[in-house]
């Protein structure tokens, strides 16, 4: 890792607020807006996350509902990129191709336009967070469904502990997970 990398880093983990027993007890959980209202930590965050989209040959980029679509879209206008958001279902007009996934108690499901994405797109999911990967797993699912290639998955934080990596390999099939951050 580069002196810059974790000057980076460290900064954007600096600018990351823990918050005790949110949204229940014994959850700590990881804010991430003071580092969006500060403008340096989040140019930081998309100057690294836009060279990586670059890095690994991403034609489009994916952002996942909701606090993907935070990171993702300035990091698509930073990399000269397309932006697509993968909404939950029900909240995209129009023809939509959807996937769904299971949760720790039950199902959900996410959709994008079915037009948005092609087979000459290689798309970069980009999120806020890997946790347990099943939101992310399923976003890969859905791109290759949809006919484009996934140039792998991108995020600010991983939290390690939830073992989000193992779940989400088997979806990734060789497409690099990168993580700013591993708490």
């Amino acid at each position: 890792m580069t002196s810059t990398t974790e000057s980076t880093r460290e900064l954007l983990l600096s600018r990351i607020r823990d918050v005790a027993d949110y949204p229940k007890p014994g959850v700590m959980f990881k804010d991430i807006t003071p580092l969006l209202a500060d403008p340096v930590a989040f140019t930081a965050l998309t100057d690294a996350l836009a060279e990586l989209c670059v890095k690994h040959g991403a034609t489009k980029i994916v952002g996942l509902e909701a606090r993907g679509f935070i990171l993702a879209a300035p990091v698509a206008v930073r990399a000269g990129l397309g932006f697509i958001p993968v909404r939950k279902a029900g909240k995209l007009p129009g023809a939509t191709l959807g996937q769904a996934y299971e949760l720790e108690y039950g199902t959900a499901e996410i959709e994008v336009h079915a037009e948005d994405l092609s087979a000459e797109d290689r798309v970069m999911v980009i999120d806020d967070v890997l946790a347990t990967g099943g939101t992310a797993g399923a976003s890969l699912e859905l791109i290759r469904r949809a006919g484009a290639s996934v140039a792998g998955v991108c995020v600010l934080m991983e939290l390690g502990f939830l073992s989000g990596r193992e779940a989400l390999a088997p979806h990734l099939r060789g497409a690099p997970l990168e993580a700013l951050i591993t708490v």
